[in-house]
């Protein structure tokens, strides 16, 4: 594990900047929002410089949040051109721009850091989850519209979305993807990419240029087993209100270091030395959903006990803030792994079945993107008075 390193401060008062202190554990700080001010004002710069942010994810619902909260895109939404276009147009005309801007910006990153880092991501349409052939289409012609090598397409981790993945990282597409909670589902996303660049590498194709995430979410996860346990709670004795409580507010945590686990194992036998010898970067894992949802917990837990070599980490600005402020930094990710195996032990034994959890959250999140979208293309609609 690389050690720390002591970093200039951007804070008065501190004599490191936590969040540029990550980069000496391998973890990449990418900052997961956007917004059409960030870019011109010089604030993703200073990102950049400051806090040695890598890169930039979106999705509907940060865009939904940007164009319907803002007056910032008034210039496209109120333009001639806009009466010719339906919202879904109207929308993907304004995240390109964005996108490409930021892709922009990150181009000194992504030169320097050898293509591992400045990618911004742009999100396929979550009503296309359950539609393989959809969604290939939909992520060639983004890559195409945007036209950067430092974008990345991202693409659910659905049973849907997997053979998209599988066919997307063959053709040389930068794939970001997302969704995902369950070990086992990460375990197909890897695979995917793994054939997906052996497959190129039989037919003589370059490899050493294709990047990809896999965005394994943290606190939903927590918040669903967390309620299921304060459901048993009403009923349990004593000794199972003791178990209970045990893991209460670990699960996210402990399936993730189980999951880096797999990753340092798959990423370290023959198979993947025979595609690095080509020159192929490895998949990273990415945690997503780091802010805290539950009061009760630090604000910045899901940062702190996730920091480990050859990750990424997507936080959102609020939580990027809290970080930066009183983030305390360790080699996390691979502390414990045997008490995360029990934590897991611990959650069956109580009654609470993991696959059901990740099942579910897969569903709603699939569910929480496309509202978002619906939102966003309805306003997006409303504001140029074109059709949705």
């Amino acid at each position: 594990m690389t050690t720390t390193t002591t970093v200039p401060s951007v804070g008065a008062g501190q004599e490191t900047n936590p969040l540029k202190g990550l980069l000496a554990y391998g973890q990449s700080p990418w900052m997961d929002y956007i917004r059409r001010d960030l870019l011109t004002s010089g604030e993703l710069s200073r990102y950049i410089d400051n806090d040695g942010l890598r890169g930039m994810t979106s999705n509907p619902a940060i865009f939904e949040k940007a164009i319907t909260g803002s007056k910032l895109y008034n210039d496209i939404l109120s333009s001639p051109e806009a009466k010719k276009l339906t919202a879904k147009g109207l929308f993907e005309k304004i995240a390109i721009r964005d996108v490409q801007d930021a892709c922009d910006i990150f181009k000194p990153v992504y030169s320097s850091s050898k293509r591992r880092d400045g990618y911004v991501s742009l999100e396929v349409s979550p009503n296309l989850a359950s539609d393989t052939k959809a969604t290939i289409e939909e992520a060639r012609r983004l890559w195409g519209a945007v036209a950067r090598p430092n974008v990345m397409i991202k693409v659910p981790g659905t049973p849907e979305g997997l053979p998209a993945i599988r066919q997307l990282l063959e053709e040389g597409i930068n794939i970001n993807i997302t969704l995902l909670f369950a070990q086992s589902a990460y375990e197909k996303v890897a695979e995917a990419f793994l054939a997906a660049l052996e497959a190129r590498a039989a037919k003589g194709q370059d490899i050493s240029h294709i990047a990809s995430v896999a965005s394994f979410f943290v606190s939903r996860i927590d918040s669903l087993v967390d309620s299921k346990i304060d459901e048993k709670l009403k009923k349990a004795n004593a000794s199972q209100k003791a178990l209970l409580e045990s893991i209460r507010g670990k699960v996210a945590i402990a399936n993730a270091r189980l999951t880096y686990k797999k990753y340092q194992e798959l990423f370290g036998g023959p198979r993947w030395k025979a595609l690095a010898a080509k020159g192929a970067q490895t998949q990273r894992l990415l945690w997503a959903s780091t802010s805290t949802k539950n009061p009760n917990y630090r604000d910045v837990l899901y940062v702190e006990e996730l920091i480990g070599a050859d990750t990424v980490d997507t936080i959102p600005p609020a939580t990027f803030d809290a970080f930066r402020d009183h983030g305390k930094l360790r080699p996390s990710l691979t502390e414990d792994v045997e008490g995360a195996g029990k934590t897991m032990a611990g959650l069956e034994k109580a009654g609470i079945s993991m696959k059901e959890v990740t099942e579910k959250l897969l569903e709603d999140g699939v569910k929480l993107f496309a509202d978002a979208f619906t939102t966003l293309l309805a306003a997006t609609g409303k504001s140029a008075g074109v059709r949705a």
